[in-house]
């Protein structure tokens, strides 16, 4: 039983947890399925988790430099208030988990017996219609401690054993659910690259393209996509995707720099008081275009392998799915300037709800963390761009931004994670989680067979609006954009 133990406590810590090595894992098993070469699967495990690795630079780096010039805000001015970030929200659950006498341990148990679930559910697809494995490790293990949080929240002395599988069964249905919820959204997108998203926004996702249908599809003539834009005069430096970027991220990061003062980004250690100002701020502005390139490589690198090796593990384990991957994934995808754009009206919109709690005297502040600021909207971003057109890819993302602040001030508060400075703060966990959240605190056992069946519902419903190519487009592409064009 010990030998059990050890490893599956490997496989979390090194694999599941990491998904470069669990992109390459998966990369693997499929090539060997699919009866190719030893030597032919391991470079393919390789290139993979080469490829995801490359990625993960590009966004860290995109964090790692960002991250602290928005918090310095909170520090500089000596704010009291809650940071929306996924690492400031796992930081803040660790220790109010500490102060309540849980071992984050429990977190870990939670994870696998969740990605379990999520298994079963895809395997049983024929039934429950979910046809997508959440891969994204890093922001399983964000959510299971953010979940964690919630449910005790919600059941407070309730036994281990029974909360753990309260957690698991709704935390593997919103994995299994949430991703599948983006599948069509995604093929789409990428015209067939065959995956989906399996991160902090998927419902977001989904809402930003039914409403971009709805509103914006049917003047789609007149709705230019923002690749279709050309603008006249000094203008036109703007229709190249890294000039602007580069142009864009000056303005932005540089005005909030410039609040903090060269002399606190000293202290910070972020420069030395010889080095200029001026072009610090030019050169930690550049790079984000230079993280956003190398991002786009990583994607370009790893896609290709994961979508040809995972017809083995669909044809052998897992038929008719998909693997879901970080939504960083369709920055390779779509338009390049929406991935700026949505950045920006996404911050506008933040800063805007941030000021009005302001007026609002609300009781929990918030500061706009990197994370949720720049992946969730610059994703709805590119979505709604490809459904929309420029209307879209401006309005969505604002709209992301509001609901990003408003949600998770109030589910900070609600659930008492305001107290400890931080909170996960992406799309799903500022709307759809903290209506789990309600429900469970005030009917439940009742408010949780609401939430089961809810969520089992959505699949089901997606299938009966296109029961003749709902699983097609899964499982070949092109035979599904034939079936749709006749």
């Amino acid at each position: 039983m010990d030998i059990i133990v050890a490893i599956l406590n490997g496989f979390v810590k090194n694999i599941l947890t990491k998904p470069a090595f669990f992109i390459g894992f998966l990369v693997l098993i499929g090539y060997l399925f699919d009866g190719k070469k030893w030597y032919e699967a391991l470079a393919g495990f390789i290139k993979a988790t080469v490829g995801y690795m490359i990625l993960m630079v590009g966004s860290g780096g995109l964090v790692s430099r960002f991250r602290p010039i928005l918090t310095g805000l909170k520090e500089r001015f000596e704010i009291s208030a809650t940071v929306i970030d996924p690492y400031f929200g796992q930081n803040a659950v660790t220790e109010g988990m500490e102060q309540m006498g849980r071992s984050f341990s429990q977190v870990m148990v939670l994870l696998l017996v969740a990605f379990i679930i999520n298994i079963i559910l895809v395997r049983l697809k024929n039934i429950t219609k979910m046809r997508a494995v959440f891969t994204t490790g890093h922001v399983q293990m964000q959510q299971a401690a953010t979940a964690f949080w919630l449910i005790i929240f919600c059941f407070p002395k309730l036994g281990q054993t029974p909360i753990l599988i309260i957690m698991a069964v709704l935390l593997g249905l919103y994995w299994a659910v949430g991703s599948n919820l983006t599948v069509e959204d995604t093929q789409k997108l990428t015209d067939g690259a065959g995956f989906c998203i399996a991160h902090q926004q998927m419902f977001g996702i989904r809402l930003a393209c039914f409403l971009s249908d709805k509103l914006f599809a049917k003047h789609k003539d007149e709705s230019k996509n923002l690749d279709d834009i050309e603008l006249p005069g000094f203008l036109s430096i703007f229709n190249e995707n890294m000039v602007a970027t580069a142009i864009l991220m000056t303005l932005f990061f540089g005005t909030i720099q410039l609040v903090l003062g060269k002399e606190y980004l000293v202290n910070q250690q972020a420069l030395m008081m010889e080095d200029n100002f001026f072009f610090y701020i030019i050169e930690s502005s550049f790079s984000f275009a230079v993280n956003l390139a190398i991002l786009q490589l990583g994607v370009r690198t790893f896609v290709g392998e994961l979508t040809a090796s995972f017809d083995g593990i669909q044809s052998k384990l897992l038929p008719g799915a998909l693997p879901g991957i970080d939504c960083a994934a369709v920055f390779g995808f779509g338009s390049s300037n929406a991935v700026t754009i949505g950045f920006m009206l996404g911050a506008l919109g933040q800063f805007l709800a941030i000021g009005l709690l302001f007026l609002m005297k609300s009781p929990t502040l918030i500061i706009a963390g990197f994370v949720p600021l720049f992946f969730d909207n610059a994703v709805i971003g590119v979505y709604a761009n490809d459904r929309g057109g420029y209307k879209a890819a401006l309005l969505m993302p604002f709209m992301s931004g509001l609901i990003q602040v408003f949600g998770s001030a109030f589910i900070a508060s609600y659930s008492g994670l305001a107290h400890f400075g931080g909170y996960l703060g992406m799309f799903d966990w500022a709307t759809v989680w903290p209506a789990i959240t309600i429900l469970l605190n005030n009917i439940q056992y009742v408010g949780l067979a609401i939430a089961i069946v809810l969520l089992v519902a959505i699949p089901q419903i997606q299938y009966k609006k296109n029961k003749d190519a709902y699983f097609l487009i899964v499982e070949d592409y092109e035979k599904y954009k034939e079936k749709i064009n006749k």
